[in-house]
């Protein structure tokens, strides 16, 4: 190849091309010749945000902003978006910073994922933000009540806190030392088994009698979940007679719920109230023994001779009486 100056020139070129698509890349201008997506959000302050800043969803940069304007008495933030971002219109942004040095940048989440993808142009509703200047304030107030409170304990203040209490130590020293003296002496004897508390501490006796009192109400447990047991077990019987009754099983059962008894009872009592329909009218055998008078009479009229007849008994024999009685009766 020969070093001419075509050659030469031809070669610049092609590295200032390459050098300026590379300081296009690293600057964010080589999205020119890509594809975007126009999107706004309207803010009440955007703090220190500016063209250029960059727009992200949990933490992946998906644009930037392109423009700042002012709307309806707001601030309009319009982005561009890359078009394989997810922004729907349920997607709320948000001013946020990085560190302490305040670079903002504009925040975007996902919403709810049945809400649609946003359009170009679309206005998304916007949030809160944190202000770093009010942020600040806070912490300098919260500095200043931790160095009053470290005021407060200094050298003096706080020998005037313990001051009072180291009077009152100095003047009961002896009421003090007393009764430590008496706790000291109170202990030794509940470490020695003496006294009421000492024999509640040492006595093994007491143990005996909570572990006696505890297996009897064991015992006594025991003794009641059997009677549970048993009365669950009867009620498990009567409601099994009672279901074999609900079902017409047993004799029972077949009384309540067979009809043919109801039936023959029907038709015995009806019988019955014929007979004595029957005997009040005085048909029949028994209507006629009931009803007839003549029975009566002469019934009466036997009785008359057997009165009779047993008046001379006493002086006849056997064979006497037996005729006497016969003749009389008939």
């Amino acid at each position: 190849m020969k070093n001419t100056l075509e050659t030469r020139l031809g070669i610049f070129f092609a590295l200032a091309l390459v050098t300026a698509f590379i300081i296009l890349e690293m600057v964010g201008g080589a999205e020119l010749f890509r594809k975007t997506v126009p999107m706004r959000a309207r803010f009440n302050n955007i703090q220190e945000l500016k063209v250029g800043d960059p727009v992200k969803m949990a933490g992946v940069q998906i644009g930037h902003v392109n423009k700042i304007t002012l709307a309806d008495q707001k601030v309009e933030v319009w982005m561009k978006m890359n078009p394989d971002a997810e922004v729907r219109t349920s997607s709320k942004a948000t001013i946020k910073f990085i560190g302490l040095l305040g670079q903002n940048y504009v925040a975007i989440d996902f919403g709810t994922p049945e809400a649609p993808r946003a359009a170009a142009n679309t206005l998304l509703e916007s949030g809160d933000h944190v202000d770093l200047s009010t942020l600040m304030a806070k912490l300098e107030g919260v500095a200043s009540g931790v160095e009053g409170l470290t005021k407060n304990f200094s050298g003096e203040n706080f020998s005037n806190l313990l001051g009072p209490f180291t009077d009152f130590l100095k003047q009961n020293n002896p009421k003090l030392t007393a009764i430590f003296g008496n706790l000291q002496n109170i202990t030794t004897q509940i470490a020695d088994g003496k006294g009421t508390v000492g024999k509640l501490v040492s006595d093994d006796a007491l143990y005996n009698t909570a572990l006696s009192a505890v297996k009897n109400l064991n015992d006594t447990s025991g003794d009641i979940k059997k009677t549970i047991a048993d009365a669950q077990g009867t009620l498990e019987s009567a409601k099994s007679v009672i279901d074999q009754v609900n079902k017409g099983q047993g004799t029972v059962g077949m009384l309540l719920k067979d009809p043919a008894l109801y039936k023959e009872t029907t038709t015995a009592m009806t019988n019955l109230r014929e007979i004595l329909q029957k005997i009040n009218q005085g048909q029949g055998s028994v209507g006629k023994l009931v009803n007839d008078e003549t029975l009566l009479k002469n019934v009466k009229m036997t009785l008359q001779k057997v009165d009779k007849a047993t008046e001379g008994l006493e002086d006849q024999g056997p064979l006497s009486i037996l005729g006497l009685v016969a003749g009389n009766l008939f």
